[in-house]
């Protein structure tokens, strides 16, 4: 069957997606006795309405737009990592040893080595997973699974027995020194007079993260390695035949997989808590693999994803709190958008194609 223009595919297929999902949501809020549309209204006020809402969505998608990356790359070299939580949670590890155990004078230069250490320890959980894959056959699925909850159990012995500070009772880092603490866009605005939620946690992490998606844009589409990755990706035995290794495209894709997942730590350890805490991760590394589905694996399509569910996240919990709709229900909506957008992305599709397809036989 031929093939829809690159547009639709990239445009109509996620919207008409996201559409039905949203229509199916809405029933479901029916179903349980509340009104749909103020449900809408309550999310898009509560996410968008106030710069206190803006910082929280943005804050959200920051996260997820590092772990988008992350997936998006391995979806690449035809990898589907699932690793992204536990990359995440070492990446953690890494800001905390940063920000610690070394003296900074001023927060930009501990960023830049807390970015680097957080993608060092990202790449190094992604690395033994990968190397399984391309020696042993190891699925990557499996392993990157496993490894998740490997990382959770190292993060909570290290943060019971080694890193917690003496006399104190919850499982986390002491706080990090103020001359590490990144500027919130309060800070950042300020000095241009727009006024900017306090109270919000996005920080300068999320220019970070916007430069990592021109990074893996250039990375991909402009660069040789990422022209080995597509292909590699496309076909193995074609790349084989064309003096591709497959060991080779396999580790490095998923080092550079984990990395990225690793670099969400500067959002939600250094930017917001300021200290390495159980679960900071909070799902974020497998909601990056519905921002890559619904993405299309571009950057850019990653970028408006990870909008998408920090708008849905901060949305949710503003419904959570002020209305009877209970935080589940938040979560069967954030579902259902993985599943029109991921799981049944042939359903919208292949009719699209028929439709198009009937569309050229007629001007024909």
């Amino acid at each position: 069957m031929e093939k829809m223009p690159a547009w639709a595919d990239a445009v109509l297929v996620p919207l008409i997606s996201l559409l039905l999902a949203a229509i199916l949501s809405a029933l479901v809020i029916l179903g349980i006795g509340e009104d749909p549309v103020a449900a809408v209204k309550m999310m898009v006020s509560g996410s968008l309405g106030s710069t206190y809402g803006w910082g929280y969505t943005l804050y959200y998608a920051t996260n997820f737009m590092f772990t988008g990356l992350a997936v998006s790359v391995a979806f690449h070299a035809r990898m589907f990592n699932i690793g992204g939580e536990g990359q995440a949670m070492l990446g953690g590890l890494g800001v905390a040893v940063i920000c610690l155990y070394m003296p900074w004078p001023h927060w930009s230069l501990a960023l830049i080595f807390a970015t680097l250490s957080s993608a060092v320890f990202g790449a190094a959980w992604a690395f033994l997973p990968a190397y399984l894959q391309a020696k042993r056959g190891s699925h990557i699925v499996i392993t990157t699974i496993m490894f998740n909850f490997i990382a959770a159990a190292l993060l909570n012995y290290l943060l019971v027995n080694v890193m917690r500070p003496a006399g104190a009772m919850d499982p986390a880092t002491a706080k990090f020194p103020e001359a590490t603490h990144l500027p919130t866009l309060h800070d950042m605005l300020a000095p241009f007079g727009i006024a900017f939620s306090k109270a919000a946690p996005a920080n300068v992490s999320l220019l970070v993260a916007m430069l990592a998606c021109v990074a893996v844009y250039f990375l991909i589409w402009r660069t040789r390695l990422g022209y080995e990755i597509r292909a590699f990706g496309h076909s193995e035995s074609g790349a084989k035949y064309a003096g591709i290794s497959p060991v080779k495209i396999t580790v490095i894709a998923m080092l550079i997989s984990g990395g990225l997942a690793g670099m969400m730590a500067i959002n939600n350890v250094m930017g917001e808590s300021e200290r390495l805490i159980m679960n900071s991760t909070e799902g974020a590394g497998f909601i990056g693999i519905a921002v890559a589905l619904m993405g299309r694996s571009h950057p850019l399509g990653v970028f408006l994803a990870a909008i998408l569910f920090g708008f849905l996240y901060q949305g949710g919990a503003e419904l959570a709190l002020w209305t009877s709709i209970p935080r589940e229900l938040i979560v069967v909506i954030q579902a259902l958008v993985i599943l029109f957008t991921g799981a049944l992305d042939n359903m919208v599709r292949i009719p699209l194609e028929k439709l198009f397809l009937m569309f050229r036989k007629g001007d024909a």
